[in-house]
């Protein structure tokens, strides 16, 4: 499914967020800088957004992966890098699988994963995997749809469920994904479950910040 929208992914997110997801990304490589991590592991990086945006606002000699399962998303991060020329040269591209990845233990000082944790077909074990590959002290960061304020939630899954299809499947002719996109939201845990999924996946001092009325949380917690 990622596969096929992939040409399109990027104009799609911009559209559909209204370009309010730039921020979030901001609001993440802050948090990550603050970190002040050697190696990061991007993962589920999709076509590459988080891990440029982390290329520009960390040091150069911080060696950011991005890993995805999905080999067209990552072709499509390479030729944005490529055109880029050398602004994102301490960026790799790698396959992998969030449920298995392909990294010896303590590989990492941080990880973050983006939007991309719903998508996973275990949560617990992806975390746990997340978990492995960090080095003691290391942080995890998860930027993630969430579940919106209780006043915005009628206006938020009107649009999310009814009206973001239609458009994206103007943009891109993949209704389907967006409908799933809806769906996976609608069925993701709020901030305070999804911060006792983390703790179940051994890490500790969990918190969350929530963005946009809530329909954005960034979980930030420590191995």
């Amino acid at each position: 499914m990622f596969g096929r929208i992939a040409r399109r992914y990027d104009l799609a997110n911009r559209l559909l967020s209204g370009g309010i997801d730039r921020w979030w990304r901001r609001r993440l490589m802050r948090s990550v800088r603050r970190a002040t991590p050697h190696d990061v592991l991007d993962l589920a990086t999709g076509s590459g957004d988080v891990a440029f945006a982390l290329s520009r606002g960390l040091p150069p000699t911080t060696q950011i992966t991005g890993m995805d399962f999905c080999q067209p998303m990552l072709d499509l991060a390479r030729q944005k890098q490529t055109a880029a020329g050398r602004l994102f040269g301490n960026v790799i591209f790698r396959l992998g699988d969030g449920l298995a990845l392909p990294d010896p233990a303590s590989s990492y000082d941080a990880v973050t994963i983006s939007f991309g944790l719903r998508n996973m077909a275990n949560r617990h074990l992806s975390l746990t995997e997340m978990h492995r590959v960090l080095r003691p002290g290391g942080r995890l960061f998860v930027l993630e749809f969430s579940q919106p304020c209780r006043w915005f939630r009628p206006l938020y899954y009107f649009y999310l469920l009814k009206l973001s299809p239609w458009l994206a499947g103007l943009i891109t002719g993949e209704r389907p994904a967006y409908e799933y996109l809806g769906q996976s939201i609608g069925q993701f845990p709020d901030t305070a479950t999804l911060a006792q999924e983390i703790r179940a996946a051994g890490f500790s001092q969990v918190s969350a910040t929530r963005m946009t009325f809530g329909i954005v949380a960034l979980h930030e917690s420590q191995k």
